[in-house]
């Protein structure tokens, strides 16, 4: 699991059929403090996360295809909860 932030939404014109009607997000994984940590990566996003909140990422694609019911889907990372980030 990573700890990543809503950077952006994606829209395609023309994407696999196991996309049709998932929302796909741009994320950036953050380290232990929150600054970023590496590169940007896309999930899928069936919570509905708003842009800049905390996330935390499955990159389990075997789960991830399994979610979308189709086994040769390219998907790999899906959000799994939206985090926290109150700290009262």
């Amino acid at each position: 699991m990573i700890l990543a932030r809503i950077d952006g939404v994606i829209v395609a014109s023309v994407c696999h059929p196991s996309m049709h009607g998932c929302r796909t997000v741009i994320c950036q994984p953050l380290d232990e403090n929150g600054r970023d940590e590496g590169t940007p990566i896309l999930a899928i996003d069936p919570l509905g996360a708003g842009e800049h909140q905390r996330v935390v990422l499955s990159t389990d694609g075997s789960k991830t295809r399994e979610i979308v019911g189709d086994p040769k889907s390219p998907l790999r990372n899906m959000i799994l909860a939206i985090a926290d980030t109150d700290a009262s």
